[in-house]
């Protein structure tokens, strides 16, 4: 049990560091569309990309699968910029999210997991049963990403709608924004 916690609090701590901040701002391009209405969906996003992640862990953790880690490292931002496209692209429509947002969310979140998997490995103990720090680590980045929207959409709201700004432009200038951030990672990586 004690173990289980100990792997939800490294999970928890692993979304909020600053270090790590790719995952906050794949987190804030994911959000931004959004309002309180719309939790649910993004409550599933949010959970599909926490099982892309949990999965990646779980083949790095276990040795059936680790991609090279630059190219892992490179795939992060590129995952930011395309869901900070996407935000942009969508913003005067009401094209609605369905099946593939959700499957995409997965996919990236491999991508996401897979570059954690090495730290995992170097954090979790060789000889003991994986599947407990797995899933306490799973929990935890799932709470915290929860949290962190739960910010992002109460953010949304103040600013959208107490500060009257029109919606469209707000997801624009933030995912531009989003986007600067993460093309500044790739280049930093070539």
């Amino acid at each position: 049990m004690l173990d289980l916690l100990f792997y939800l609090e490294i999970g928890f701590f692993h979304v909020l560091d600053w270090n790590a901040y790719d995952h906050l701002l794949f987190l804030m391009a994911l959000t931004i569309p959004f309002s309180f209405k719309q939790f649910k969906t993004v409550f599933w996003i949010v959970t599909f990309f926490t099982l892309g992640h949990s999965v990646s862990l779980f083949f790095s953790a276990y040795g059936i699968y680790s991609p090279p880690e630059k190219i892992i490292e490179l795939l992060i931002p590129i995952t930011i910029v395309i869901t900070g496209i996407n935000n942009i692209y969508r913003s005067n429509s009401t094209v609605s999210y369905n099946l593939s947002s959700f499957t995409i969310s997965l996919l990236f979140g491999l991508i996401h997991g897979f570059g954690f998997g090495n730290y995992f490995n170097q954090i979790s103990f060789p000889l003991e049963s994986k599947i407990n720090p797995l899933i306490g680590f799973a929990f935890g980045v799932e709470a915290s990403q929860l949290i962190i929207v739960l910010g992002i959409l109460i953010i949304n709201l103040l600013i959208v709608k107490l500060g009257s700004i029109n919606l469209s432009n707000y997801i624009r200038i933030v995912s531009s924004i989003i986007i600067g951030f993460s093309l500044n990672m790739i280049l930093n990586l070539i």
